[in-house]
């Protein structure tokens, strides 16, 4: 028996009535991507108010390694509830905030202590402020197709345009950008003797030369593993690389975890695959399992260069998310989700290059781990992004009982993001239904008289 059930068309009546209020009363800018209100979700399933029951390949967008609902940490939320909900940490303590500060310093490579925040963005704004408070520079050194979210400074480090930044200039100022090492789109060719990674670091230089002085740069944020921009993992040589180069000039290397943290990439935090040490490393989704929660963690001297009372705020370190970070730890403690990480990044590999010998519409098949993405390009030679197409696949996918998502600047690759827990059964079921779709739209696309579906965006 499949473990997708579809008893209404999608959206269904319950889910159009959810819909039509989201259009009378909720943001327009909050659009929505999924045609479905979910009701229920427990490991890697998604039950809607209409009873339609999904595999999610989504995870919250990388949120739930976990799974939806783990009864480890929803028991660690309750437990602590019941307990106290909130006093702000910094004007009447608790245990955990350090507790937990200190497990994660023993974890993070190079850690040493930790701040807590709320979210990804912000844990971002407050390390460029250690960065800056310790170097006393102000330049940010950051990639072409990273994300780092959307609140003023981490919007400024972010490089994709629409629909994050359009409309919103000025953004915060001395922020300078470098082409990541990208090897199915090379931003630079390798001299004689040099490997691709470090022909990419090199790019440095030129910044250096023509942009900004490296004196002048506080930190270098880079994602281990590009998240919005692709999925991108570059060589296992390009991040030692690039923080030689920030040691040699005095510059904080930061390691932005967001999305790649908590076993994603088959390690507990994915600089280990290249055995860097961050000065500072950023984690938030997968962190608590859904609860609001970030953290800054590495050197001493570099979280603490903020003055007394320079960061905080009146929800961070909130004693619920604590708990269930606690619980998450628990839960990855034994290595398991990490082989298993590993395993579902093989499998979903495996299936799409594969796939990729007969459906010219895919271009590149990739990822470390579980964090696996698929590139869909118009033309192998051109590697014209076929975003349209991919618009279209996500859309046949929901309405066959499969959430996925897309990434890319250029929207055109299909990312997994499936929450670890997910079975082999669900897993390979997920699979042949997006299988099935990509088939179908590579099929019409090859029918068109254009040659190309229209952009469904």
């Amino acid at each position: 028996m499949g473990h997708i059930k579809l008893t209404t068309e999608i959206p269904g009546p319950k889910s159009r009535e959810v819909l039509a209020r989201h259009d009378r009363f909720v943001a327009r800018a909050l659009a929505l991507g999924f045609p479905a209100a979910i009701s229920e979700a427990r490991g890697a399933l998604l039950t809607d108010v209409d009873g339609n029951r999904f595999i999610d390949l989504a995870g919250g967008v990388g949120v739930l390694n976990v799974g939806h609902s783990d009864p480890e940490v929803v028991g660690a939320a309750r437990e602590q509830l019941e307990r106290f909900v909130h006093t702000d940490y910094t004007v009447a303590p608790y245990a955990l905030y350090g507790e937990l500060a200190e497990r994660l310093a023993g974890l993070v490579p190079g850690g040493e202590k930790a701040a807590f925040f709320n979210a990804g963005a912000e844990a971002v704004e407050n390390a460029i402020k250690m960065a800056r408070a310790y170097t006393g520079r102000k330049a940010i050194i950051s990639f072409e197709g990273g994300f780092h979210g959307r609140t003023w400074m981490a919007l400024a480090l972010t490089s994709k345009t629409t629909p994050y930044k359009q409309g919103f200039l000025p953004l915060a100022g001395e922020v300078y950008r470098v082409p990541y090492a990208y090897p199915y789109r090379p931003p630079v060719r390798p001299g004689e003797g040099q490997s691709f990674g470090e022909a990419c670091a090199d790019l440095l230089e030129k910044t250096f030369s023509n942009y900004v002085a490296s004196d002048d740069v506080a930190a270098l944020i880079v994602e281990p593993v590009l998240g919005e921009g692709g999925f991108v993992d570059p060589p296992n040589d390009y991040l030692p690389a690039l923080k030689r180069k920030c040691e040699e000039r005095g510059i904080v290397f930061i390691a932005d975890e967001v999305q790649t943290g908590f076993g994603r990439t088959g390690a507990l935090f994915a600089v280990e695959h290249s055995g860097v040490q961050p000065d500072l490393v950023i984690l938030a989704k997968s962190l608590a399992a859904g609860f609001p929660l970030s953290a800054v963690v590495g050197r001493a001297e570099v979280v603490d260069a903020p003055r007394e009372g320079a960061l905080g705020g009146t929800y961070p370190g909130n004693p619920v998310a604590l708990a269930s970070a606690m619980a998450v730890l628990d839960r990855l403690e034994d290595g398991e989700l990490l082989r298993r990480s590993r395993e579902i990044g093989g499998r979903i590999r495996e299936r799409f290059s594969s796939l990729a010998e007969h459906v010219k519409l895919i271009g590149d098949v990739r990822g470390l781990g579980a964090m696996v993405a698929v590139e869909f390009v118009r033309d192998r030679e051109t590697k014209e992004p076929a975003k349209g197409e991919v618009g279209e696949i996500l859309k046949l996918a929901a309405e066959r009982g499969v959430l996925v998502l897309s990434a890319g600047v250029e929207a055109n690759c299909i990312r997994f993001l499936a929450p670890l827990v997910i079975t082999d059964e669900q897993l390979e079921e997920a699979l042949d239904v997006l299988e099935g779709c990509v088939q179908e739209v590579a099929a019409t696309r090859e029918t068109s008289p254009a040659g190309a579906l229209a952009d469904p965006t």
